[in-house]
């Protein structure tokens, strides 16, 4: 069962860490503009909601959003947290197990963020898997039975907090 958390806790940090490059990637720099692709042009620099164009590979199902949360996202297993600012969400309930990505940004600690979402999922009869961190960056994994896995991760620059929670759940768990 280690071996198995580790692997699952290395594949959820690689994974986090993917996602806040690709939220990274799909913001527009300061002052410069976007580029000339539709998904880019997709992304509003004003505060609105931006829901970007399927992709010719997206399965029926799968949906993400830009500043707020995506349509039909399962906010009793991923509660956002109070005062956060939605970044982006995703949600593929065409999979199995289905796929859930919430990215945010809250002028809290990253300590404060990281008990919050122990707190929730414990709630919900996920456990907490050994381990704080990887690298600098604060990151937990969470394991509930033999197959549902959530990893949060946590970056704080200049006391504004950056967090990627994602899960793969079982179906039943998104209704």
């Amino acid at each position: 069962m280690k071996v198995f958390g580790a692997h699952n806790r290395a594949v959820a940090a690689v994974a986090a860490a993917g996602a806040l490059l690709a939220l990274a990637a799909c913001s527009p720099g300061q002052g410069a503009p976007a580029a000339s692709s539709p998904a880019a042009s997709a992304v509003s620099t004003t505060q609105a909601s931006t829901t970007a164009p399927p992709s010719p590979s997206a399965e029926p199902g799968t949906s993400a959003t830009v500043g707020a949360l995506v349509a039909g996202f399962p906010q009793k297993l991923l509660p956002v947290m109070p005062g956060a600012k939605v970044e982006s969400s995703s949600f593929d309930k065409s999979g199995a197990p289905a796929t859930v990505a919430l990215v945010g940004k809250i002028t809290s600690p990253s300590a404060g963020v990281v008990a919050f979402y122990t707190k929730e999922l414990e709630n919900q009869g996920f456990k907490a898997v050994p381990g704080e961190s990887v690298g600098a960056v604060a990151s937990k994994d969470f394991l509930r039975g033999d197959n549902e896995t959530v990893n949060l991760a946590v970056v704080e620059a200049a006391g504004v907090s950056t967090f990627t929670i994602g899960a793969n759940v079982a179906a039943e768990s998104v209704k």
